[in-house]
């Protein structure tokens, strides 16, 4: 899908250098993959706390029980 975005050059350029990337395409591209990831792990340490844990589960035992 092809758009049109107004980006910043300065950040463009910045994001060039500092990715790596050989285009202007792939670093954009690596920049969404990088913030979708970072939202995506925040949702998860927003669950810290949250969850209630069965304090006589043995995650240890059940390692040993999958070889």
């Amino acid at each position: 899908m092809a758009t049109n975005l107004a980006i910043d050059p300065d950040l463009l350029e910045r994001a060039l250098q500092v990715s790596g990337e050989r285009t202007k395409r792939a670093a954009v591209t690596t920049a969404l993959r990088e913030f979708i990831a970072r939202r995506e792990q925040r949702h998860v340490a927003d669950l810290l706390g949250k969850l209630e844990w069965d304090e006589s589960f043995d995650y240890k035992a059940e390692r040993s029980r999958r070889k």
